[in-house]
């Protein structure tokens, strides 16, 4: 879309220029209108506008006290004319248009991660320590409702764990594959998988995955067992927070760095 020279169009009846040039922020709009039988009227309003792209149609939005929406296409290159389409304020689409009113105050702020995946060298300090092979990457820790949601790395094949879960498990295979001793089915990249509560399962990375990736929601606690299903161990949010507190606080991050993930 061209920004310079003069531009003149045909709105609904009437003639009417911008004295700015269209792409800047804001702009005099001189025209004459004329709606059904109405008398034609002449306004100057000072907007703000912007121009959305729709099915090839530029659509041009006055503010919410114009209330006015005109949606344009081009007319001819040389006499840069643009037409009206007919466009009239109910016709807007409500579903592009931002909620307008308060958030409750007491709301909690949302947690937006813009890469879950560290990537960059230093990113790898993100990544929590368990074992040597094991790590995960916190992603949200729900202590108010007792849940975390976290990345599981395991870096080699092998045994991980054999455990219960008294609450509901959600995962997400993003790299890798890795499988249950108790079950036939093998997760792979983009599997899901629900884990009922009660079930105990032994988590297998088989031979030939160099690095596995889940994101894992873990409702209660994580009970460690033996075969016979005696507990042995446990962890759950706050256990996970506090290995992730003393993981940065060594790295020189801060234990205040786990504050982002705590809801």
């Amino acid at each position: 879309m061209q920004r310079a020279g003069a531009w003149s169009s045909r709105l609904a009846g009437g003639q009417g220029r911008p004295t700015r040039p269209l792409g800047f922020s804001n702009w005099n709009l001189q025209f004459s209108v004329k709606l059904g039988n109405a008398t034609p009227q002449h306004h100057d309003h000072s907007v703000h506008f912007k121009l959305q792209h729709r099915e090839e149609k530029w659509l041009y939005l006055m503010n919410d006290r114009v209330n006015l929406v005109a949606g344009f296409s081009f007319q001819g290159v040389g006499s840069k004319r643009l037409a009206l389409l007919g466009s009239t304020a109910s016709e807007v689409d409500e579903a592009h248009t931002p909620y307008r009113g308060e958030q409750p105050k007491e709301a909690l702020s949302e947690i937006f991660i813009q890469q879950a995946i560290p990537e960059d060298v230093d990113e790898e300090l993100l990544w929590v320590p368990q074992t040597d092979s094991v790590s995960f990457r916190p992603l949200c820790f729900c202590v108010s409702n007792g849940y975390y949601v976290n990345l599981l790395r395991v870096r080699g094949s092998g045994l991980l764990s054999r455990h219960r879960h008294p609450g509901p498990v959600h995962g997400h295979v993003l790299k890798g594959r890795w499988k249950y001793l108790e079950h036939d089915w093998v997760a792979e990249q983009g599997s899901y998988v629900f884990e009922p509560p009660g079930e105990v399962h032994t988590l297998v990375v088989p031979d030939g995955v160099d690095e596995m990736i889940t994101l894992f929601h873990v409702t209660g606690s994580l009970l460690y067992c033996d075969p016979e299903g005696k507990v042995v161990g446990a962890e759950d949010v706050f256990t996970k927070m506090e290995l992730a507190k003393k993981h940065y606080k060594s790295v020189g991050l801060g234990e205040d760095f786990v504050e982002q993930f705590v809801r």
